[in-house]
């Protein structure tokens, strides 16, 4: 369903955006599916211009406060990390010998790609990611808030520049010492 109100149109303005796995499916509970997201990531910074302002990976989802600069547009590189991480992290899943719900994950993946007819096999990532423009300095700062509490409010850790797949540590410090390098706003 197309929503007008739900899309890039400055591409390389600051974003507030999520990623949602389907079904709410907590895959990220695993370390080796986040760590393919975050060299994805990491990839699009150093070859897409990707700058990522802020981010928490949650078990099921990834928000990201994010822009991009010229002459890549945002919503190709968010385009390209999503088809990109879901095949790697399928394919993580599929040859993982410990994995207790590969049958169960990956009939869902199958299930809900068979279901939408934008996919060709298998659907990780829910369609839209209701990206919002951050044109103010509150609106950066409701979401850089929100992003960094998101750990706390689920009962992950008690303080936020705990959690490890977060950019909270790096605005504690007001430096890079977290997995990803932030482009602070």
């Amino acid at each position: 369903m197309f929503r007008a109100g739900y899309q890039i149109r400055n591409q390389h303005a600051v974003h507030f955006l999520t990623f949602t796995v389907i079904q709410w499916i907590d895959v990220f509970t695993r370390p080796n599916y986040a760590e393919i997201l975050v060299d994805s990531i990491k990839f699009c910074q150093k070859n897409k211009n990707f700058k990522l302002h802020a981010w928490c990976l949650m078990f099921n989802h990834l928000h990201l406060l994010c822009s991009s600069d010229e002459p890549n547009k945002l919503s190709d590189t968010l385009r390209d990390m999503k088809q990109f991480t879901s095949k790697e992290i399928i394919k993580a899943i599929k040859n993982n010998k410990q994995e207790s719900r590969k049958n169960w994950m990956l009939w869902l993946f199958e299930s809900s790609g068979r279901g939408n007819p934008r996919n060709q096999d298998v659907q990780f990532w829910q369609q839209s990611n209701h990206p919002i423009e951050c044109d103010t300095q509150e609106m950066l700062d409701s979401r850089l808030n929100y992003i960094h509490e998101n750990p706390v409010k689920s009962k992950i850790v008690q303080k936020a520049e705990d959690y490890n797949f977060c950019s909270a540590m790096d605005y504690y410090k007001g430096q890079n010492i977290g997995k990803l390098k932030i482009d602070f706003v």
